[in-house]
């Protein structure tokens, strides 16, 4: 009996006899919405348990011999398909004109609807089957030498009035694909460069008439994680009675995004400056937008993670409890104003 007794005294939970207990409407009203938040906080505490959240580490990038996939997608609203091409060229010497690999282009009206696609532009192959260009400077000082020497065939003059009509009729284009190249500092373009010069003059009658307005819906360096964001998406530049070169300088950062599954995707992220320089009707170059990037030697990897057990449970504890100690000093609370403000009255009557 000296034990059970012992036992007894340390019980920290003393129950009362039931005659002993006051049940009220106060003590009611405070235990529903001690309840109702309780419940809530209990939610509250489970999602942020199950939600995970990143941790950012940085290391040199040793990364050696892989391609950098480039995802574009643009609108060029004011030039048809068949003028545009998409160069690349980078710091190893490859240069690469009207790429067409996984390169799409859509035909718009001056509505921005699809009316067709194309996958390469007719004029550009063949102008290029004649001419090639090494840099644009060289391009645009070379051709009018060749087109002197060849000239143009009917098929070449009859797709020059197709492109003419198609600029009175307001088509545009929309490109988009992905571009495989090295993984160098470089460059890739959308222009009239295709274009030898002399088929260039015929139908913009010069270069401060090629409207190179664009929206870019999408560009990015591999694929999207959760929380990326890509700051060139959604980009509009329209321009109005004049033209010129786009420039957007890009710092790529390489990312590897480790999931909680221990999953690992590897993608780029990036920032970007931007720079637009006018031209006039006497400049020698022709307007174009171009990304030219460069790669940090800093590779960043993202870990998703996910917090203990322990860690919920004590803050599980902490908030459930401490509501239900409030809860209980606002009830003891409640119950003493309400006795004060009855007593007086029974004594009056």
């Amino acid at each position: 009996m000296g034990v059970k007794q012992t036992i007894k005294r340390l019980d920290a939970f003393p129950r009362a006899e039931e005659h002993l207990l006051q049940k009220t409407q106060s003590g009611a009203l405070v235990s529903i919405i001690s309840l109702v938040i309780m419940a809530t906080l209990f939610l509250h505490e489970l999602t942020y348990y199950l939600t995970t959240y990143t941790v950012h580490q940085m290391s040199v990038d040793l990364k050696r011999g892989e391609t950098l996939p480039i995802h574009i997608n643009m609108t060029f609203p004011s030039l048809p398909c068949d003028v545009l091409s998409v160069d690349a060229i980078d710091l190893s010497g490859k240069h690469e004109v009207d790429l067409d690999t996984n390169i799409w282009k859509l035909r718009l009206n001056s509505y921005g609807h699809i009316i067709g696609t194309e996958y390469l532009s007719d004029l550009v192959e063949k102008e290029h089957a004649a001419h090639k260009h090494d840099d644009d400077k060289d391009h645009h000082e070379d051709s009018d030498t060749n087109l002197h020497a060849h000239g143009f065939d009917q098929a070449a003059e009859s797709m020059i009035k197709k492109v003419k009509q198609a600029l009175a009729n307001g088509e545009g284009c929309r490109v988009y694909g992905v571009l495989d190249v090295q993984r160098v500092a470089g460059n890739f373009h959308v222009s009239v460069h295709g274009l030898n010069i002399l088929a260039a003059q015929m139908i913009f009658e010069g270069a401060a008439h090629v409207n190179v307005s664009h929206i870019i819906h999408d560009l990015s360096f591999g694929p999207k994680y959760p929380g990326l964001h890509n700051p060139l998406d959604g980009t509009t530049r329209i321009l109005h009675d004049t033209s010129g070169v786009f420039k957007y300088y890009i710092k790529i950062v390489p990312t590897e995004y480790r999931y909680i599954s221990k999953e690992v995707l590897p993608t780029n992220q990036f920032s970007v400056t931007e720079y637009f320089s006018p031209i006039s009707e006497f400049d020698k170059k022709w307007p174009a937008v171009y990304f030219l990037y460069d790669l940090s030697p800093i590779t960043v990897a993202i870990k998703e993670e996910r917090r203990s057990f322990l860690h919920f449970i004590t803050r599980l504890c902490a908030v459930l409890g401490g509501t239900f100690a409030l809860s209980g000093m606002l009830d003891r609370w409640m119950f003493r104003l309400l006795e004060v403000l009855t007593k007086p009255k029974s004594r009056f009557w």
